[in-house]
């Protein structure tokens, strides 16, 4: 009877199980068929775009003369590998059979010897114009191309633009090329797949995908950051490749990773072919970039600053200095003036305008909408073009004149002092510069924590002119009994450039 009882449980407890092993081979099939092997397979376009484009695709390859140190140990251009590296190895033997007989490790030769670089680079135009990035190219003597096939061009270079980190280079093949186009990197969404392919480690034409992680990104790296982030495997070599999306257009430059150990950790940088396709038809054209400028200094728009100029909510950039001779002073733009919009685009911070400037002819004439004490108003500007800022110091006086009396006001956790000879030649204030004197600062103030110190001078006072401690005392007490929050002071420095700070004056 037991034994009677038993089988059929028993029995029902095998249909059950396999039920439940049924139904989980079921879960598993469904999560293959609809899950991981999909996530890791890709797009199927992916094997079409690499084949389409992969022999405009090309290693640089460059030589530089340095001059070795003493004992022999030079710099070692070998990668950084991560510790146990499958590769370790041969690259161990790869660089010192290429440094020569014993590596170039022993001996106390300092004679000048030739260090060799590579990098990637893609093919825009069957003639033979590659675009690669500036740093793979920086400093060569020598300059080659080298062809998917194995081919060895030299290349000339035709220009460079170190704010993008992109060059052009010119070559004469011995055959017609494979040459591709860009693509509208505006249109790409988050999360759309694209293709690397370059030189990674010198292991010429290799194809890495993944998704778009971030758009516009800015790393603080150059003035004009606006970068695609990608998860694409990029490491050392790639720098130069292009990004393509799935149709094979050229939606990027691979430029920059962020890796605390030299290897692709997923966070990719390339130049987006917006910002690339200008500074490449501009180095084509005249090599050189020729940017617009509109002559004046800026800075943000913080809460308390928008909160002082009645701005709501805050945006734009803020104008804090003009240049006498751009184009900006003669259509009317003044320190305080905050940019909202810049030829019919809008403008959320100073970013924006530095590039959409740059972006625009020299010599077109925009219309500037600024914000004045609250008001919108739209100026007419021609644009210059940008020139590299001389470096240029600014003479002190050698005379010491006598020493004045010094009259002093607190204001704000600031003493105060009007500008005379004695405190221009303390605190070496160019004679153009007019204002008020900031002679010590409190170190508890809001001034403090603002970075205001001995020897700034205060030309402004919530957009008026000051000249004394008094001035500005008559400012700030008229902002408290208005219900003010905060002050603006326009502040310059001893040079003569300018900056709005806001303090608060409760």
């Amino acid at each position: 009877m037991t034994a009677a009882t038993t089988a059929p449980s028993r029995s029902r407890r095998c249909v059950r199980l396999g039920v439940r092993i049924g139904l989980a081979a079921l879960a598993v099939g469904a999560f293959s068929a609809f899950g991981t092997p999909a996530h890791a397979r890709g797009p199927d376009g992916i094997a079409d775009v690499a084949e389409k484009v992969i022999d405009a695709v090309v290693n640089i390859s460059t030589s530089q003369t340095v001059e070795a140190k003493g004992g022999g140990g030079g710099s070692n251009t070998m990668p950084q590998l991560p510790p146990g590296s499958p590769f370790e190895e041969f690259f161990d033997d790869f660089f010192k059979n290429r440094r020569g007989p014993g590596g170039g490790s022993k001996g106390g030769d300092n004679a000048p010897r030739k260090t060799n670089s590579l990098g990637s680079g893609f093919i825009i135009d069957a003639s033979g114009v590659v675009v690669t990035n500036n740093h793979v190219i920086a400093d060569a003597d020598e300059i080659h191309v080298i062809l998917n096939d194995g081919t060895k061009i030299k290349a000339e270079l035709v220009g460079v633009d170190k704010k993008t980190d992109l060059a052009v280079l010119k070559i004469k093949p011995p055959k017609p090329l494979v040459a591709v186009k860009f693509g509208d990197s505006d249109k790409l969404r988050l999360g759309d797949w694209v293709v690397a392919i370059g030189n990674p480690f010198s292991l010429g034409g290799t194809v890495t995908a993944g998704i778009v992680s971030a758009k516009n990104r800015d790393i603080s790296s150059g003035p004009y950051d606006s970068y695609i982030q990608t998860d694409a495997s990029i490491n050392r070599g790639n720098s130069g490749g292009p990004l393509f999306n799935l149709d094979g257009d050229v939606i990027g430059v691979n430029t920059l990773i962020i890796s605390p150990s030299g290897g692709s950790i997923g966070i990719g940088f390339a130049v987006p072919s917006k910002t690339v396709v200008g500074v490449v038809d501009q180095l084509r054209q005249f090599g050189e970039l020729r940017r617009g400028w509109l002559g004046v200094r800026i800075q943000s728009v913080t809460d308390e600053i928008a909160e002082s100029l009645n701005i709501k909510p805050a945006r734009g950039a803020l104008v804090a200095g003009v240049d006498d001779k751009g184009p900006a002073k003669p259509a009317g733009i003044e320190p305080g003036d905050v940019v909202v919009k810049f030829d019919g685009k809008d403008v959320k911070d100073p970013k924006d305008l530095s590039r959409v400037v740059a972006d625009t002819a020299v010599g077109k004439e925009v219309d500037v909408v600024v914000i004045r004490k609250g008001q919108e108003e739209t100026k007419k500007v021609t644009l210059g073009r940008l020139q590299d800022p001389d470096k240029v110091q600014a003479a002190v006086k050698t005379d010491e004149p006598a020493p004045e009396k010094l009259v002093t006001q607190k204001a704000l956790g600031l003493d105060l002092a009007s500008l005379n000879k004695d405190l221009r030649t303390r605190y070496k204030i160019k004679d153009s510069v007019k204002g008020v004197v900031v002679t010590n600062v409190d170190a508890n103030s809001d001034a403090a924590e603002k970075r205001l110190s001995a020897g700034d001078v205060i030309v402004e006072v919530a957009q008026e002119a000051v000249s004394s401690g008094a001035d500005i005392q008559k400012r700030v007490d008229q902002l408290k009994k208005d219900g003010k929050k905060s002050v603006l002071l326009l502040v310059s420095n001893g040079d003569g450039e300018l900056r709005f700070v806001a303090l608060s004056v409760q």
